[in-house]
């Protein structure tokens, strides 16, 4: 296993690289090896963790300054979840650099909480050796793809008037699909949405689902909700 060429996978030199060891070591790896002496991650990821989320924070507010505290809310959720960590720790092919006991050779089990918690001790242990700007260049540089495809502001839109509708008349938003056009392979549908006290509303869409949470997105603009 080569130190330097992980080094090289996450874009970062380290003036300690006994912080990237330890980031990398699992607790279980001590157990098998007690003559030798190593840190294991759990203090990195831990401190990993709270940096990543006060970076993503901070992203989303500056990248989505309109939005409600509960969609940003909802995409930072997303954007830290383990399977997002786990996702970018596979891309990094970190599996194959991590020291693991015996117990834990194989990652199917356990594998994607492992390589989320490295990831995450990975961050601290950029944030320990370089500060909070390496440490922010490393998280802008291989989340901002999963930060630009966290658009749920449509998704969310039908569950926002819904709870809406629900919570002021006690009665569910009523969708009426009412025309399809267009070529086969290039669909064009209208649907209209409407609540008590409001007038109806026509979303457009590639689908029908899409064109309902066009007009519910309309409708929440027009209610300001």
């Amino acid at each position: 296993m080569c130190i330097n060429k992980l080094e090289k996978q996450i874009n970062y030199k380290f003036k300690n690289i006994a912080l990237l060891e330890e980031a990398i070591t699992h607790s279980s790896f001590q157990k098998n090896n007690l003559k030798i002496k190593k840190k294991n991650y759990e203090k990195l990821e831990f401190l990993g963790d709270r940096v990543l989320g006060l970076v993503i924070s901070k992203k989303l507010l500056d990248k989505y300054p309109g939005e409600k505290e509960g969609i940003i809310d909802k995409k930072f959720a997303n954007l830290v979840n383990k399977k997002t960590c786990a996702n970018i720790a596979n891309a990094l092919n970190l599996r194959k650099f991590i020291y693991l006991g015996s117990s834990h050779r194989n990652l199917e089990r356990s594998g994607d909480k492992i390589l989320s918690d490295c990831l995450e001790a990975i961050v601290g242990a950029i944030y320990t050796d370089g500060g909070i700007k390496s440490s922010e260049k490393f998280i802008l540089n291989f989340w901002n793809s999963f930060i630009d495809k966290s658009v749920i502001t449509l998704i969310d839109s039908k569950t926002k008037l819904q709870e809406f509708s629900l919570k002021k008349y006690k009665i569910l938003p009523k969708y009426t699909f009412f025309k399809k056009s267009g070529p086969q392979h290039n669909p064009s549908f209208k649907t209209e949405v409407q609540i008590p006290e409001s007038k109806k509303i026509i979303g457009k869409g590639s689908s029908k689902k899409k064109a309902q949470q066009n007009a519910a997105e309309k409708l929440i603009k027009i209610l300001k909700i």
